[in-house]
C-alpha cells in the first residue's frame, strides 16, 4: 500500500468519487441498517439515502456535488441555517481553546445564566448530551420529588428512546401499556400510563383513579414527532390543571418546540409554568446538547446538591455551550421568529397550491411557527395519531422523491415535520417554489 493511499484512509477520504448507493452498501456491513438513526435509512419513503458531504446556509451538498435546498435541517436544531457565519466564528475560536474539559468551566455558566434570565420557570438547568438523556433525568427527579412511581404520557408524543417511555397505548382506560420496541421488559414499562391526545375527560378519569400514584405527566405541548399534531389550548391547560391538583409534576418536553416556536417555547405561548422542562436541538447550535430545567427545589435534588444521581463525561461541551449561546443571542437580536414564520407561510402556501394542481388528492399544510407538515386535506384538524388519513405515508413518499430528484430535501418520512431557518431567505423560498413547480407537475 502506498504512503498516499494509507494517508487517505487515515484522514477519511475513502468515499470520494463514490455514489450514495455504493456507500450505503458499505455502511450496511458495519452499522445496523447502514445508519445511526432509523429515519435516515429512507425505509419510510423507499429508495437509497443520499449521503451528504457538506452544508451551508439553506443548502446541503451530496458526495457528488449536487446541491439541495434543505427543509429537514438536522430535524430542527439549525434555526439560523447550516454554519451560520457568526456561530461558525465562535466554533472556530472554540477549537483553538479546548475540545472537552471534564471540569468546571465558564461556557456552560454563561449559557445557563442566559437561559435562566430569560425563562422564569427555568430557575436552574443541568446540561446533558441529548433530549433522551434530558427526559430520562427529568423523570428521575420527578419520582424522587414525589415518592411516586407512575408516569403518564400521551400517544403520539415522542420523548426519546428510554425504555420507560418507548411504549404505545394498549387496551383499557390507562392504556395497558405495551412495548413499542423489542428488548424492553414488561417491568420497564409497568409504571408507564398512556392516554390519547385531545381528550380531557379520560385524563380526569384516570387521575380520579390513580392520581395519588402518578409522579409526572409528560407531554410535547406541540407534538411534532408523529406529524404536527397541534393541540387545543383548552386541552393543554386542563390536563396541567388536573395534574397539579393531584400533586403530579408537569414536564413539558420542548426538545423540538423550545426556542423554535418563540424564545420561551410553547410554555411561554400557553402561559404555563411547567415544573420541569426539557430542551435540546437549538440550545446546542447544531452540536449534541440537551438540558432539563425547572423549579429550583427540584433541580437541587440532583447530585451533588441532592440524592438524585446524574452525570455525563461530555456534558456541557464547550462547542455546544458557545455555539448554543451564539445562536440564541442572534435569534433574539435579529427578531428571527416572525421573519421565518412568515416565510414558512409563503413556502407552504406555494407548495400546497402546486401539489393541488396534480389533481390526485387535495393537500394542505399544517404549520406552527417555522414548523410545517404536508398531508392530505381533512375536514377536521388532525390532533391524534388515529386521525391521520390512510395512504398518507405512500402519498408523501411520491412527493418526497419528486422533490428530492430536483434538489429539495425534506425529512425522509411522512410523519416527520419540516423546518425553516433564518437562512431560508425570500430568494431561497422563491427558488424552492420554482423547483417544486417543475418537480410536482411532471406527468
Amino acid at each position: 500500500m502506498s504512503q498516499h493511499s494509507s494517508q487517505e484512509k487515515l484522514i477519511g477520504n475513502t468515499w470520494r468519487g463514490k455514489t450514495s448507493e455504493e456507500l450505503f452498501e458499505r455502511a450496511k456491513l458495519v452499522s445496523p441498517g447502514g445508519v445511526h438513526s432509523p429515519v435516515r435509512s429512507f425505509r419510510s419513503v423507499g429508495g437509497t439515502p443520499v449521503f451528504f458531504a457538506s452544508a451551508n446556509g439553506a443548502t446541503l451538498t451530496d458526495i457528488q456535488g449536487k446541491e439541495y435546498v434543505d427543509y429537514c435541517l438536522s430535524f430542527g436544531p439549525l434555526i439560523l441555517g447550516h454554519r451560520d457565519p457568526e456561530v461558525e466564528e465562535v466554533v472556530r475560536e472554540t477549537a483553538g481553546l479546548a475540545w472537552s474539559f471534564g471540569t468546571a468551566e465558564p461556557y456552560s455558566l454563561e449559557l445557563a445564566e442566559f437561559i435562566t434570565n430569560q425563562i422564569p420557570w427555568a430557575e436552574k438547568v443541568r446540561f446533558v448530551n441529548s433530549g433522551t438523556e434530558a427526559v430520562m433525568s427529568a423523570l428521575r427527579v420527578a419520582r424522587a420529588a414525589t415518592g411516586r412511581e407512575k408516569i403518564l404520557k400521551f400517544d403520539g408524543c415522542y420523548h426519546g428512546h428510554l425504555d420507560a417511555l418507548l411504549v404505545k397505548t394498549g387496551s383499557g382506560l390507562a392504556g395497558e401499556s405495551s412495548s413499542d420496541s423489542a428488548g424492553i421488559s414488561a417491568h420497564s414499562i409497568a409504571n408507564t400510563l398512556v392516554l390519547p391526545l385531545d381528550d380531557e375527560s379520560v385524563v380526569e378519569e384516570l387521575f380520579a383513579k390513580e392520581g395519588k400514584d402518578i409522579a409526572a405527566l409528560i407531554i410535547e405541548p406541540l407534538p411534532a414527532n408523529y406529524g404536527l399534531l397541534i393541540q387545543r389550548k383548552e386541552f393543554l391547560l386542563k390536563i396541567v390543571e388536573t395534574a397539579k391538583k393531584h400533586g403530579t409534576l408537569v414536564i413539558f418536553d420542548e426538545v423540538i418546540s423550545g426556542f423554535r416556536t418563540g424564545f420561551q417555547g410553547m410554555s411561554g405561548l400557553l402561559g404555563v409554568r411547567p415544573d420541569l422542562v426539557t430542551y435540546g436541538k437549538i440550545i446546542g447550535g447544531g452540536f449534541p446538547v440537551g438540558c432539563y430545567a425547572g423549579r429550583k427545589d427540584l433541580l437541587d435534588l440532583v447530585a451533588p446538591s441532592g440524592p438524585v444521581y446524574q452525570a455525563g463525561t461530555l456534558s456541557a461541551s464547550p462547542f455546544g455551550m458557545r455555539a448554543g449561546l451564539a445562536t440564541l443571542k442572534k435569534t433574539q437580536r435579529d427578531n428571527v421568529y416572525p421573519i421565518i414564520e412568515q416565510r414558512t407561510k409563503t413556502l407552504t402556501e406555494g407548495l400546497v397550491s402546486i401539489l393541488n394542481q396534480r389533481g390526485d388528492q387535495e393537500w394542505e399544510a399544517v404549520i406552527h411557527s417555522s414548523l410545517f407538515w404536508l398531508r392530505k386535506k381533512t375536514s377536521e384538524p388532525v390532533r391524534r395519531v388515529d386521525q391521520i388519513s390512510e395512504g398518507h405515508k405512500e402519498g408523501f413518499a411520491k412527493v418526497f422523491h419528486a422533490l428530492l430528484n430536483e434538489g429539495i430535501y425534506l425529512a425522509p418520512s411522512g410523519y416527520e415535520v419540516g423546518f425553516l431557518s433564518f437562512a431560508h431567505t425570500d430568494l431561497v423560498i422563491s427558488k424552492t417554489l420554482e423547483i417544486a413547480q417543475k418537480a410536482l407537475t411532471k406527468n
